[in-house]
């Protein structure tokens, strides 16, 4: 970018970690999603050091999507760090996360818009079919939102 571009009013930030089959679904589902708003937007996706060929399908995508803007961190840090870089990189006045698996549906995007655009600082949706494996993703996280729920009083749903 040249500098010269005005900033894009929303960046959608997705970690990915060995997510080269659903990188191109993701994108197309993303761009779906904002483009019809005729807002600027950017995608950022942060490739965490995948062992498959997740950063050459980014790069290969972004003669398509001139939206994107690849990150690769070389190796993997995790969620937390990919979701850092990439939000240190934004430079929309709406960040919007998401996870690189499509549990998040990227449709979503303009309802999140709107409920700042009304005046929420943080907006948070939840997974209501979660598609992760029962006892090793599912039954933990339960666990964990309801210990949530009891101690801190607070009526959460899922939250990962």
């Amino acid at each position: 970018m040249s500098g010269l571009e005005p900033a894009p009013e929303v960046s959608v930030v997705v970690p990915v970690y060995n997510e080269c089959e659903s990188i191109p679904h993701l994108l197309e589902q993303v761009a779906a999603a904002l483009r019809p708003l005729g807002r600027r937007f950017e995608i950022i996706l942060v490739d965490d050091g995948s062992s498959d060929a997740s950063w050459q399908v980014i790069r290969g995508l972004t003669p398509r999507f001139p939206e994107l803007i690849g990150l690769s961190l070389g190796r993997n840090y995790g969620q937390t760090a990919g979701l850092m870089a990439g939000i240190h990189e934004s430079r929309g006045a709406i960040v919007v996360t998401m996870d690189g698996d499509l549990q998040n549906d990227p449709a979503d995007i303009p309802r999140l818009m709107a409920k700042v655009e009304e005046g929420f600082e943080v907006v948070s949706g939840w997974r209501r079919r979660r598609q992760d494996k029962w006892l090793s993703r599912r039954l933990p996280s339960l666990i964990a939102n309801a210990l949530i729920k009891r101690v801190a009083r607070v009526p959460i749903h899922d939250q990962g």
